[in-house]
């Protein structure tokens, strides 16, 4: 039997919703919080053994449906030759950004057995540890969020030097997106190749456009990585309730909801041909149990046991969140759709 969380993901009839937390691996867990005291996040995901118990944890810890696989979405820009720096509080940081046509011809399109062979080991080494009926959830970042780090150098809420970009040099544009949406495109079949069962793409920050650039100069690239894969694809970004047409059009068997729209509206906005995954607010899991217990309700009710609903976070797991709050969440999801399945 296939996982449980590809089947929902395909619609297919499910015993329980299930349940996974975008940034589980890592953040909040003690063994990670040991490991990075010695190493810092390349250097564990160079070491595949050590990745691997990295996306084992929050498996074992929380009884979770799926392993995401421990990663950052600049992994792979490393080896299209970019010095990318993770700087604590701040995010990724580039010395030189992307400013001219020259800068992107500079970037290589790797093979990533070449690049990234130690992920690739990481990913055969989790899939051969998970039971059958977990799944690997593999991920790449999303190109407008990756090129939005490239050409800013680091993190922005406003993204002006990208959109300058998008507006008055299309060709340098252009370009940049065809290169990286081939790279993520060559990684995430990789990943698949050595085992990860489902992709996600996270174009986190894509809400700062507008539908209408968000349909020219980013839905063709996305399309072409969504559209690249034979395993079912999660579609997500935050502050996209006015892009969740133009992000389905673009492709993904689920569509990822953050907590801004109210799940049964947005499953409705992208149809119930595809699926949906969210949408509880993470810092939600920050105040009481109670509370916590409401909003997860609330989630199920608007999900009303549809074939298709992957019960998530509307973002990642905050770094000051209980990790046994996410055992009792899965818990909690499991008991009440089981209920209902049965």
């Amino acid at each position: 039997m296939e996982p449980l969380l590809v089947r929902a993901a395909r619609r297919q009839p499910v015993e329980r919703t299930p349940v996974w937390f975008m940034r589980q691996a890592g953040r909040t867990l003690p063994g990670y919080r040991e490991l990075r005291k010695r190493f810092s996040l390349f250097e564990v995901c160079r070491r595949p053994e050590l990745c691997a118990d990295v996306t084992l944890e929050p498996v074992e810890m929380h009884g979770v449906d799926a392993a995401v696989m421990f990663a950052d979405i600049m992994l792979p820009v490393l080896g299209m030759g970019v010095d990318v720096e993770l700087v604590e509080g701040t995010g990724p940081v580039i010395d030189q950004p992307v400013e001219s046509l020259d800068d992107v011809r500079r970037l290589e399109v790797p093979a990533p057995g070449d690049s990234v062979p130690f992920i690739l080991e990481a990913v055969r080494l989790v899939r051969e540890a998970l039971p059958e009926e977990k799944a690997l959830v593999g991920f790449c970042g999303g190109p407008f969020t990756v090129a939005g780090y490239l050409i800013e150098g680091r993190p922005t809420r406003e993204f002006v030097k990208t959109k300058r970009c998008m507006y008055a040099a299309p060709d340098v544009w252009h370009e940049l997106m065809e290169r990286l949406s081939e790279t993520f495109l060559r990684y995430v079949r990789a990943k698949v190749e050595a085992g990860a069962d489902v992709i996600q793409l996270f174009d986190s920050w894509v809400g700062a456009l507008s539908a209408e650039d968000y349909e020219e100069f980013v839905a063709p690239y996305s399309e072409r990585i969504l559209g690249g894969l034979t395993v079912p694809t999660i579609h997500f970004g935050t502050g996209t309730a006015h892009l969740l047409e133009s992000m389905a059009a673009a492709g993904g068997d689920v569509i990822g909801l953050d907590w801004r729209v109210p799940l049964d509206q947005g499953w409705k906005r992208v149809g119930h041909d595809r699926g949906v995954q969210g949408n509880l607010d993470p810092a939600v899991l920050l105040g009481p149990w109670a509370r916590v217990e409401a909003s997860v309700d609330s989630v199920l009710r608007a999900a009303a046991g549809q074939a298709g609903h992957i019960f998530n976070l509307g973002h990642g797991v905050l770094p000051d969140t209980d990790p046994a709050v996410l055992g009792r969440v899965r818990e909690l999801v499991h008991e009440r759709t089981a209920a209902v399945a049965a």
